[in-house]
């Protein structure tokens, strides 16, 4: 019979917060995509299509990210008021789950 070895070691994917530049657990972190149709989503999956960036799960990043142009400069473009409100009201409703 074989035995697995306990020993073995998984590489972890790290992503850097575009707020607070810490580097975490990819699947500890937010992703926010642009689709190619334009439109700016939390993607809490990891999973979905589009360009992304990642930022930690909770406010404060999201408003470091807000003040330092993170996700501008994560995308290459100017981000809309209207995408930073969503995001925001999605982390408050995730928190809640």
């Amino acid at each position: 019979m074989r035995m697995s070895t306990p020993t073995k070691n998984k590489k972890i994917p790290m992503r850097q917060c575009v707020g607070c530049g810490q580097m975490n657990e990819k699947r500890l972190m937010y992703r926010v995509i642009r689709t190619q149709e334009g439109t700016y989503l939390l993607d809490k999956t990891g999973r979905k299509n589009g360009r992304g960036a990642y930022i930690c799960p909770n406010e404060e990043c999201l408003a470091k990210a807000i003040r330092s142009k993170g996700l501008e400069r994560s995308f290459k473009m100017q981000i809309p008021k209207e995408v930073y409100m969503m995001l925001e009201e999605e982390m408050k409703n995730g928190h809640e789950e």
